[in-house]
Protein backbone atom coordinates (compact mmCIF):
# COMPACT_ATOMS: atom_id res chain seq x y z
CA UNK A 1 0.00 0.00 0.00
CA UNK A 2 1.35 2.96 -1.04
CA UNK A 3 1.25 6.89 0.13
CA UNK A 4 -1.29 9.01 -1.79
CA UNK A 5 -0.06 12.03 -3.17
CA UNK A 6 -1.74 14.90 -2.19
CA UNK A 7 -0.59 18.17 -3.09
CA UNK A 8 -0.63 20.97 -0.05
CA UNK A 9 -0.50 24.74 -0.04
CA UNK A 10 2.54 25.69 1.92
CA UNK A 11 2.31 30.09 1.39
CA UNK A 12 2.38 31.55 4.81
CA UNK A 13 1.93 28.09 6.72
CA UNK A 14 4.13 27.51 9.59
CA UNK A 15 6.59 24.60 9.95
CA UNK A 16 9.05 23.29 12.46
CA UNK A 17 11.95 21.52 11.18
CA UNK A 18 13.96 20.02 14.57
CA UNK A 19 17.65 19.57 13.51
CA UNK A 20 20.12 22.37 12.56
CA UNK A 21 22.49 19.25 10.25
CA UNK A 22 23.20 18.42 6.61
CA UNK A 23 19.80 16.94 6.23
CA UNK A 24 17.78 19.81 8.01
CA UNK A 25 19.29 21.88 5.26
CA UNK A 26 18.24 19.89 2.27
CA UNK A 27 14.43 19.74 3.74
CA UNK A 28 14.66 23.43 4.21
CA UNK A 29 15.98 24.15 0.87
CA UNK A 30 13.12 21.62 -0.87
CA UNK A 31 10.44 23.00 1.07
CA UNK A 32 11.42 27.12 0.85
CA UNK A 33 10.03 27.69 -2.89
CA UNK A 34 7.06 26.46 -1.40
CA UNK A 35 6.43 29.66 0.56
CA UNK A 36 6.18 28.07 3.94
CA UNK A 37 6.80 30.30 7.13
CA UNK A 38 9.70 27.76 8.86
CA UNK A 39 11.28 27.82 12.22
CA UNK A 40 14.46 25.48 12.59
CA UNK A 41 15.12 24.49 16.43
CA UNK A 42 18.74 23.19 17.34
CA UNK A 43 21.40 23.96 19.78
CA UNK A 44 23.74 24.15 16.68
CA UNK A 45 22.43 25.19 12.90
CA UNK A 46 24.53 25.03 10.19
CA UNK A 47 25.83 28.75 8.35
CA UNK A 48 23.71 27.47 5.00
CA UNK A 49 20.55 27.40 6.99
CA UNK A 50 21.06 29.97 9.24
CA UNK A 51 21.93 32.55 5.87
CA UNK A 52 18.52 31.16 4.13
CA UNK A 53 16.19 34.48 4.16
CA UNK A 54 12.84 34.19 5.84
CA UNK A 55 14.05 30.97 8.51
CA UNK A 56 13.16 31.49 11.99
CA UNK A 57 16.11 30.32 13.96
CA UNK A 58 15.69 28.35 17.79
CA UNK A 59 19.26 28.03 18.80
CA UNK A 60 17.97 25.28 21.19
CA UNK A 61 17.17 21.81 21.82
CA UNK A 62 13.71 20.67 21.03
CA UNK A 63 10.32 21.07 23.31
CA UNK A 64 6.99 20.33 23.08
CA UNK A 65 5.59 23.95 23.45
CA UNK A 66 7.33 24.73 19.43
CA UNK A 67 4.56 22.17 18.46
CA UNK A 68 2.20 25.01 19.04
CA UNK A 69 0.80 26.59 16.17
CA UNK A 70 2.59 24.51 13.76
CA UNK A 71 0.93 22.87 10.33
CA UNK A 72 3.38 20.29 9.90
CA UNK A 73 6.77 19.02 11.56
CA UNK A 74 9.97 17.42 10.58
CA UNK A 75 12.26 15.35 13.57
CA UNK A 76 15.52 15.65 11.74
CA UNK A 77 18.15 15.42 14.22
CA UNK A 78 20.76 13.12 14.74
CA UNK A 79 19.11 10.95 17.12
CA UNK A 80 16.66 8.35 16.00
CA UNK A 81 14.59 7.88 19.81
CA UNK A 82 14.64 11.72 19.68
CA UNK A 83 13.01 11.95 16.20
CA UNK A 84 10.50 9.10 17.46
CA UNK A 85 9.75 11.16 20.31
CA UNK A 86 8.96 13.93 18.46
CA UNK A 87 6.75 11.72 15.84
CA UNK A 88 4.62 10.69 18.76
CA UNK A 89 4.07 14.10 20.48
CA UNK A 90 2.85 15.37 16.43
CA UNK A 91 0.65 12.22 16.26
CA UNK A 92 -1.30 12.88 19.12
CA UNK A 93 -2.04 16.32 18.25
CA UNK A 94 -2.91 15.41 14.62
CA UNK A 95 0.52 17.43 13.23
CA UNK A 96 1.36 15.97 10.02
CA UNK A 97 5.31 14.84 10.65
CA UNK A 98 8.36 13.44 8.36
CA UNK A 99 11.09 12.17 10.82
CA UNK A 100 14.12 11.51 8.57
CA UNK A 101 15.15 7.73 7.48
CA UNK A 102 11.83 5.96 9.79
CA UNK A 103 9.03 5.22 7.71
CA UNK A 104 7.72 3.56 10.38
CA UNK A 105 7.35 6.95 12.14
CA UNK A 106 6.37 9.30 9.49
CA UNK A 107 2.44 10.07 8.67
CA UNK A 108 4.06 12.12 5.42
CA UNK A 109 6.84 11.35 2.94
CA UNK A 110 9.29 13.44 0.91
CA UNK A 111 9.10 12.86 -2.50
CA UNK A 112 11.62 13.57 -4.97
CA UNK A 113 10.66 16.79 -6.66
CA UNK A 114 10.84 18.12 -10.43
CA UNK A 115 9.83 21.48 -10.81
CA UNK A 116 9.10 23.73 -13.49
CA UNK A 117 7.21 26.60 -12.90
CA UNK A 118 3.57 25.95 -11.19
CA UNK A 119 4.21 22.07 -12.21
CA UNK A 120 5.60 20.02 -9.52
CA UNK A 121 6.23 16.50 -10.10
CA UNK A 122 6.30 14.53 -6.87
CA UNK A 123 7.72 10.77 -6.99
CA UNK A 124 7.57 8.58 -4.18
CA UNK A 125 8.63 4.58 -3.32
CA UNK A 126 6.88 4.64 -0.24
CA UNK A 127 10.16 4.56 1.68
CA UNK A 128 11.31 1.15 -0.29
CA UNK A 129 13.57 3.05 -1.91
CA UNK A 130 14.91 6.73 -2.26
CA UNK A 131 17.62 6.37 -4.97
CA UNK A 132 14.45 4.39 -7.05
CA UNK A 133 12.69 7.72 -6.65
CA UNK A 134 15.25 9.70 -7.34
CA UNK A 135 16.11 7.85 -10.41
CA UNK A 136 12.59 8.15 -11.63
CA UNK A 137 13.05 11.89 -10.75
CA UNK A 138 15.56 12.71 -12.86
CA UNK A 139 13.91 10.84 -15.82
CA UNK A 140 11.06 13.00 -15.62
CA UNK A 141 13.42 15.88 -15.74
CA UNK A 142 14.94 15.14 -18.40
CA UNK A 143 11.75 14.77 -20.37
CA UNK A 144 10.21 18.10 -19.68
CA UNK A 145 11.45 20.98 -21.18
CA UNK A 146 13.37 23.77 -19.28
CA UNK A 147 10.89 26.39 -20.12
CA UNK A 148 7.73 24.21 -19.13
CA UNK A 149 6.52 26.83 -16.09
CA UNK A 150 6.72 29.68 -18.82
CA UNK A 151 4.45 27.65 -20.85
CA UNK A 152 2.13 27.04 -17.80
CA UNK A 153 2.42 30.79 -17.70
CA UNK A 154 1.45 31.88 -20.86
CA UNK A 155 -1.23 28.92 -21.47
CA UNK A 156 -3.06 30.47 -18.13
CA UNK A 157 -2.98 34.15 -20.07
CA UNK A 158 -5.03 32.33 -22.34
CA UNK A 159 -7.47 31.62 -20.04
CA UNK A 160 -9.59 34.32 -20.30
CA UNK A 161 -9.77 34.39 -23.90
CA UNK A 162 -11.36 31.04 -23.86
CA UNK A 163 -13.63 31.44 -21.46
CA UNK A 164 -14.87 34.42 -23.08
CA UNK A 165 -14.86 33.21 -26.61
CA UNK A 166 -15.95 29.29 -26.24
CA UNK A 167 -18.69 27.82 -24.98
CA UNK A 168 -18.45 25.80 -21.74
CA UNK A 169 -18.77 22.43 -23.12
CA UNK A 170 -15.92 23.13 -25.62
CA UNK A 171 -13.25 24.68 -23.32
CA UNK A 172 -11.22 21.26 -22.55
CA UNK A 173 -11.20 20.48 -26.13
CA UNK A 174 -9.66 24.17 -26.53
CA UNK A 175 -7.54 23.81 -23.74
CA UNK A 176 -5.90 20.81 -25.04
CA UNK A 177 -5.52 21.85 -28.43
CA UNK A 178 -3.76 25.03 -27.24
CA UNK A 179 -1.11 22.69 -25.19
CA UNK A 180 -0.93 20.23 -27.82
CA UNK A 181 -0.08 23.07 -30.52
CA UNK A 182 2.32 24.76 -28.31
CA UNK A 183 4.55 21.64 -27.55
CA UNK A 184 4.55 20.76 -31.22
CA UNK A 185 4.96 24.64 -32.46
CA UNK A 186 6.40 26.03 -29.65
CA UNK A 187 5.19 29.00 -27.81
CA UNK A 188 3.92 31.88 -27.79
CA UNK A 189 1.72 30.70 -30.47
CA UNK A 190 1.43 32.34 -33.81
CA UNK A 191 -1.04 34.57 -34.47
CA UNK A 192 -2.87 32.56 -36.70
CA UNK A 193 -1.72 29.41 -35.49
CA UNK A 194 -3.98 31.15 -32.39
CA UNK A 195 -7.16 32.37 -34.09
CA UNK A 196 -7.35 28.57 -35.87
CA UNK A 197 -7.65 27.69 -32.29
CA UNK A 198 -10.75 28.92 -32.30
CA UNK A 199 -11.85 29.16 -35.61
CA UNK A 200 -12.17 25.27 -35.02
CA UNK A 201 -13.37 25.54 -31.24
CA UNK A 202 -17.18 24.45 -32.34
CA UNK A 203 -16.09 20.92 -31.84
CA UNK A 204 -13.64 20.28 -34.39
CA UNK A 205 -10.24 18.06 -33.37
CA UNK A 206 -7.42 16.93 -35.07
CA UNK A 207 -6.02 13.58 -36.00
CA UNK A 208 -2.37 13.01 -36.10
CA UNK A 209 -1.54 9.53 -37.99
CA UNK A 210 1.25 8.60 -35.89
CA UNK A 211 3.73 5.86 -36.56
CA UNK A 212 4.87 3.82 -32.81
CA UNK A 213 7.44 2.30 -34.82
CA UNK A 214 8.63 -1.87 -33.90
CA UNK A 215 8.90 -3.11 -30.66
CA UNK A 216 10.06 -1.02 -27.57
CA UNK A 217 7.96 2.25 -27.04
CA UNK A 218 11.35 3.88 -27.14
CA UNK A 219 11.14 3.85 -30.63
CA UNK A 220 8.69 5.77 -31.40
CA UNK A 221 9.54 9.69 -32.26
CA UNK A 222 9.60 12.30 -29.88
CA UNK A 223 7.23 14.67 -31.86
CA UNK A 224 4.91 10.74 -31.99
CA UNK A 225 5.38 10.73 -27.94
CA UNK A 226 4.44 14.15 -27.01
CA UNK A 227 1.35 14.15 -29.32
CA UNK A 228 0.63 11.11 -27.40
CA UNK A 229 0.89 12.92 -24.22
CA UNK A 230 -1.63 15.50 -25.18
CA UNK A 231 -4.53 13.63 -26.81
CA UNK A 232 -7.70 13.24 -25.94
CA UNK A 233 -8.15 10.14 -27.35
CA UNK A 234 -5.56 7.19 -28.93
CA UNK A 235 -7.22 4.64 -31.21
CA UNK A 236 -4.73 2.01 -31.27
CA UNK A 237 -3.59 -1.48 -33.10
CA UNK A 238 -2.40 -4.63 -31.94
CA UNK A 239 1.19 -5.21 -30.98
CA UNK A 240 1.70 -2.07 -29.71
CA UNK A 241 3.85 -1.50 -26.09
CA UNK A 242 1.91 -0.98 -23.49
CA UNK A 243 3.89 1.85 -22.58
CA UNK A 244 2.98 3.61 -25.66
CA UNK A 245 -1.03 3.41 -23.81
CA UNK A 246 0.46 4.66 -20.74
CA UNK A 247 1.83 7.79 -21.61
CA UNK A 248 -1.67 9.10 -22.84
CA UNK A 249 -2.91 11.18 -20.11
CA UNK A 250 -5.16 9.71 -17.58
CA UNK A 251 -7.93 10.98 -18.93
CA UNK A 252 -8.01 10.34 -22.31
CA UNK A 253 -9.64 7.68 -24.17
CA UNK A 254 -7.98 4.42 -25.09
CA UNK A 255 -9.64 2.61 -27.94
CA UNK A 256 -8.49 -0.72 -29.23
CA UNK A 257 -9.25 -1.95 -32.79
CA UNK A 258 -7.01 -4.67 -33.63
CA UNK A 259 -5.92 -5.27 -37.24
CA UNK A 260 -4.05 -8.33 -36.67
CA UNK A 261 -4.60 -11.01 -39.08
CA UNK A 262 -6.37 -14.15 -37.68
CA UNK A 263 -7.81 -12.08 -34.53
CA UNK A 264 -10.90 -10.23 -34.93
CA UNK A 265 -10.62 -6.40 -35.19
CA UNK A 266 -12.64 -3.70 -36.43
CA UNK A 267 -13.27 -3.17 -39.94
CA UNK A 268 -11.16 -0.08 -41.72
CA UNK A 269 -14.35 1.70 -42.34
CA UNK A 270 -15.58 1.46 -38.79
CA UNK A 271 -12.41 2.48 -37.84
CA UNK A 272 -12.24 5.93 -40.05
CA UNK A 273 -15.85 6.92 -38.70
CA UNK A 274 -14.27 6.41 -35.17
CA UNK A 275 -11.69 8.88 -36.10
CA UNK A 276 -14.27 11.85 -37.75
CA UNK A 277 -16.53 10.90 -34.25
CA UNK A 278 -14.18 11.47 -31.89
CA UNK A 279 -12.62 14.51 -33.75
CA UNK A 280 -16.32 16.33 -34.11
CA UNK A 281 -16.10 15.69 -30.35
CA UNK A 282 -13.20 18.60 -30.44
CA UNK A 283 -10.59 16.04 -29.27
CA UNK A 284 -7.04 15.88 -30.37
CA UNK A 285 -6.80 11.95 -31.35
CA UNK A 286 -4.00 10.03 -32.30
CA UNK A 287 -4.13 6.86 -34.54
CA UNK A 288 -1.20 5.12 -33.06
CA UNK A 289 -0.14 2.26 -35.38
CA UNK A 290 2.68 -0.02 -35.41
CA UNK A 291 5.82 0.47 -37.74
CA UNK A 292 5.02 3.73 -39.94
CA UNK A 293 1.02 4.35 -40.74
CA UNK A 294 1.86 4.83 -44.76
CA UNK A 295 3.43 1.70 -45.29
CA UNK A 296 0.81 -1.12 -45.15
CA UNK A 297 -0.68 0.71 -42.52
CA UNK A 298 -3.78 1.79 -44.42
CA UNK A 299 -2.58 5.15 -43.34
CA UNK A 300 -3.60 6.41 -46.16
CA UNK A 301 -7.50 5.22 -46.13
CA UNK A 302 -7.96 6.91 -42.77
CA UNK A 303 -6.23 10.63 -43.88
CA UNK A 304 -8.77 10.11 -47.28
CA UNK A 305 -11.56 9.69 -45.42
CA UNK A 306 -10.83 13.04 -42.81
CA UNK A 307 -9.69 15.17 -45.21
CA UNK A 308 -13.41 13.78 -47.15
CA UNK A 309 -14.98 14.83 -43.57
CA UNK A 310 -13.29 18.18 -43.39
CA UNK A 311 -11.35 17.07 -40.45
CA UNK A 312 -7.64 18.50 -39.90
CA UNK A 313 -5.05 15.44 -40.13
CA UNK A 314 -1.38 15.12 -40.12
CA UNK A 315 1.20 12.54 -40.55
CA UNK A 316 3.70 11.81 -38.20
CA UNK A 317 5.80 9.29 -39.49
CA UNK A 318 7.50 5.83 -37.60
CA UNK A 319 10.12 3.45 -37.93
CA UNK A 320 8.56 0.63 -40.41
CA UNK A 321 9.23 -2.85 -40.13
CA UNK A 322 10.32 -3.40 -43.35
CA UNK A 323 13.95 -1.97 -41.90
CA UNK A 324 13.52 -2.30 -38.08
CA UNK A 325 13.00 -5.69 -37.74
CA UNK A 326 15.67 -7.67 -40.50
CA UNK A 327 17.79 -4.82 -39.21
CA UNK A 328 17.68 -5.72 -35.43
CA UNK A 329 18.23 -9.21 -36.55
CA UNK A 330 21.64 -8.10 -38.22
CA UNK A 331 20.50 -7.80 -41.64
CA UNK A 332 20.64 -4.72 -43.83
CA UNK A 333 18.12 -3.45 -45.88
CA UNK A 334 21.18 -2.04 -48.35
CA UNK A 335 24.74 -2.82 -48.40
CA UNK A 336 27.53 -1.70 -50.53
CA UNK A 337 28.76 -4.51 -52.40
CA UNK A 338 25.57 -6.26 -51.91
CA UNK A 339 22.81 -4.59 -52.45
CA UNK A 340 22.31 -1.25 -53.36
CA UNK A 341 18.28 -1.20 -53.10
CA UNK A 342 15.07 -3.07 -52.05
CA UNK A 343 11.60 -3.40 -52.29
CA UNK A 344 8.86 -4.05 -49.76
CA UNK A 345 6.26 -6.46 -50.63
CA UNK A 346 3.15 -7.30 -49.16
CA UNK A 347 2.27 -10.75 -48.53
CA UNK A 348 -1.78 -10.08 -48.27
CA UNK A 349 -3.19 -8.03 -51.66
CA UNK A 350 -6.68 -9.13 -53.23
CA UNK A 351 -5.76 -8.90 -56.48
CA UNK A 352 -5.01 -12.43 -57.38
CA UNK A 353 -5.77 -15.63 -55.85
CA UNK A 354 -2.76 -16.87 -53.55
CA UNK A 355 -2.94 -13.37 -52.52
CA UNK A 356 0.55 -12.33 -53.24
CA UNK A 357 0.83 -9.17 -55.50
CA UNK A 358 0.81 -10.47 -59.26
CA UNK A 359 4.10 -9.16 -60.68
CA UNK A 360 6.27 -10.75 -57.61
CA UNK A 361 7.94 -12.46 -60.56
CA UNK A 362 8.90 -9.00 -62.33
CA UNK A 363 9.82 -7.68 -58.66
CA UNK A 364 12.61 -10.93 -58.41
CA UNK A 365 14.08 -9.90 -61.60
CA UNK A 366 14.96 -6.29 -60.11
CA UNK A 367 18.46 -6.24 -58.70
CA UNK A 368 18.45 -5.75 -54.39
CA UNK A 369 16.94 -7.17 -51.58
CA UNK A 370 12.87 -8.40 -51.35
CA UNK A 371 11.16 -7.51 -47.95
CA UNK A 372 7.72 -8.97 -47.28
CA UNK A 373 5.71 -8.19 -44.96
CA UNK A 374 2.50 -10.66 -43.33
CA UNK A 375 3.94 -12.73 -45.06
CA UNK A 376 4.71 -16.23 -43.09
CA UNK A 377 1.80 -18.43 -43.68
CA UNK A 378 2.49 -18.05 -47.69
CA UNK A 379 6.58 -18.45 -46.74
CA UNK A 380 6.53 -21.60 -48.90
CA UNK A 381 4.68 -20.34 -51.43
CA UNK A 382 7.03 -17.45 -51.90
CA UNK A 383 9.86 -19.53 -52.38
CA UNK A 384 8.60 -21.10 -54.87
CA UNK A 385 7.34 -18.54 -57.15
CA UNK A 386 10.86 -16.91 -56.37
CA UNK A 387 12.59 -19.72 -58.05
CA UNK A 388 10.03 -19.83 -60.76
CA UNK A 389 11.19 -15.92 -61.38
CA UNK A 390 14.26 -17.72 -62.19
CA UNK A 391 16.25 -17.41 -58.84
CA UNK A 392 18.57 -19.59 -57.94
CA UNK A 393 17.63 -22.22 -55.35
CA UNK A 394 20.51 -21.43 -53.02
CA UNK A 395 19.40 -18.03 -52.91
CA UNK A 396 19.63 -16.43 -49.24
CA UNK A 397 16.85 -15.98 -47.26
CA UNK A 398 15.50 -15.60 -43.87
CA UNK A 399 12.63 -15.13 -41.72
CA UNK A 400 12.82 -12.69 -38.86
CA UNK A 401 10.30 -13.18 -36.02
CA UNK A 402 10.03 -12.02 -32.39
CA UNK A 403 8.77 -8.94 -30.73
CA UNK A 404 11.85 -6.69 -28.40
CA UNK A 405 14.51 -9.27 -29.16
CA UNK A 406 13.81 -10.60 -32.86
CA UNK A 407 15.26 -14.11 -34.12
CA UNK A 408 16.15 -14.90 -37.73
CA UNK A 409 16.05 -18.33 -39.28
CA UNK A 410 18.03 -18.01 -42.15
CA UNK A 411 18.59 -20.76 -45.41
CA UNK A 412 18.14 -20.62 -48.75
CA UNK A 413 15.01 -21.19 -51.16
CA UNK A 414 14.50 -24.29 -51.20
CA UNK A 415 14.87 -25.00 -47.47
CA UNK A 416 13.69 -21.80 -45.85
CA UNK A 417 10.10 -23.29 -44.94
CA UNK A 418 11.20 -26.26 -43.24
CA UNK A 419 13.63 -24.52 -41.36
CA UNK A 420 10.86 -21.44 -39.94
CA UNK A 421 8.67 -24.39 -39.08
CA UNK A 422 11.85 -26.15 -37.44
CA UNK A 423 12.56 -23.24 -35.70
CA UNK A 424 8.86 -22.41 -34.70
CA UNK A 425 8.68 -19.32 -36.50
CA UNK A 426 5.63 -17.11 -35.34
CA UNK A 427 3.77 -13.90 -36.61
CA UNK A 428 4.28 -11.26 -37.03
CA UNK A 429 7.50 -12.32 -39.18
CA UNK A 430 9.32 -10.01 -41.75
CA UNK A 431 11.32 -11.91 -44.47
CA UNK A 432 13.64 -10.98 -46.11
CA UNK A 433 14.85 -12.83 -49.84
CA UNK A 434 18.16 -12.10 -51.74
CA UNK A 435 20.99 -9.37 -51.10
CA UNK A 436 21.50 -9.02 -47.54
CA UNK A 437 19.46 -12.07 -46.37
CA UNK A 438 22.43 -14.07 -45.53
CA UNK A 439 24.46 -11.46 -43.62
CA UNK A 440 24.90 -11.16 -39.66
CA UNK A 441 26.49 -7.37 -38.59
CA UNK A 442 26.34 -8.93 -35.24
CA UNK A 443 28.77 -11.41 -35.59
Amino acid sequence: MGYFPFFMELEGREGLVVGGGAVAARKVQKLQPYGPRLTVAAPEILPEIAELPGVTLLRRAFAPGMLEGKCFVIAATDSREVNRGIAALCRERGIPVNAVDDKEACTFLFPALVKRGDLTVGVSTAGASPSAAAWVGRRVSERLPEDFGELLDYLASLRPMVRKRVAEENRAAVFARLFSDCMEQGFPLEEAALAAVFENAPGTGKVYLVGAGCGAADLITVRGLRLLEGCGAVVYDDLLDQALLDAAPEGAEKIYVGKRRGRRSMAQEDISALLIAKAREGKTVVRLKGGDPFVFGRGGEEALALQAAGIAWEYVPGVTSAVAVPGAAGIPATHRGVSRGFHVVTAHTADSPDGLPSHLEELARLPGTLVFLMGLSRLEEIARRLIGAGLPGDTPIAVVFGKNAPRAVRGTLENIAERAREAGAEAPAVIVAGGTAGMDLRT
